[in-house]
């Protein structure tokens, strides 16, 4: 059985399935517009995101987890934002392209303040590197990199870096780690449901696919946005 039937792109006949239940599209749409509701103002934009919570997975067995990456077919609402670790005249494309290019000074000043490092790392989505610099990235920085799935991506050094940070854009990572539950960005609350929705479906794909049993693995999918209430799909 598979999560999404294939073939169909509508949101009329496209259905979710997930614990032996068939939720049809409606729903998909009905939980994201209760997700969306709100009486509040926020003074920024929120993420939309699905909370996904397994069963019957053995997530003590890194093999077992998720681990994934996941491009939205509507975008993430906002572009991902990319760090750069390079040098020389690679260092000054990529001051074209991002906003922050990290020096090998400055991966020698992290590797000393893991505070720092922890914020730099949480203040961005993804990370590349010129391929010189991944062993010194590895030993000063891979503790605080490692665990959140954000080691820096090597790049060549004739490579076309704004190209690669082009594709990157609408990436989202899925990773279960060893916890039952975890959380997905599908977009803002500035997109429309029915992109939420395309974005949602996209991402449950994919989780299913690396589930041995698929759908049976998958316990319950909530909806929710950065500040509001969380809805279940179903």
């Amino acid at each position: 059985m598979h999560l999404f039937r294939t073939g169909y792109r509508s949101r009329d006949v496209i259905s979710l399935y997930y614990g032996g239940e068939i939720i049809a599209s409606n729903r998909i749409n009905q939980a994201i517009e209760d997700a969306l509701e709100t009486d509040k103002e926020r003074k920024f934009v929120e993420t939309v995101e699905i909370a996904v919570n397994l069963r019957d997975v053995d997530l003590q067995n890194p093999q077992k987890r998720i681990s994934a990456e996941v491009s939205l077919p509507h975008g993430r609402g906002r572009p991902a934002r990319v760090g750069v670790f390079a040098q020389g005249e690679m260092a000054v494309i990529s001051k074209k392209v991002v906003d922050t290019v990290i020096s090998p000074e400055q991966i020698e000043e992290l590797s000393e303040n893991k505070r720092a490092a922890r914020k730099l790392a949480d203040k961005f989505d993804f990370f590349v590197a010129e391929t010189g610099l991944m062993a010194t990235i590895g030993k000063s920085l891979g503790v605080v990199l490692g665990p959140r799935g954000k080691m820096p991506r090597p790049i060549p050094p004739q490579a076309d870096i704004e190209r690669i940070i082009k594709s990157l854009t609408n990436l989202v990572p899925v990773r279960s780690k060893d916890r039952p539950t975890f959380h997905v960005p599908i977009g803002n609350v500035s997109m429309s449901k029915d992109q939420l929705a395309e974005n949602m479906e996209t991402v449950m794909k994919r989780i299913e696919s690396n589930l041995d049993r698929g759908t049976d693995n998958i316990a319950s999918v909530w909806v929710k946005t950065t500040m509001g209430k969380a809805v279940r799909l179903g």
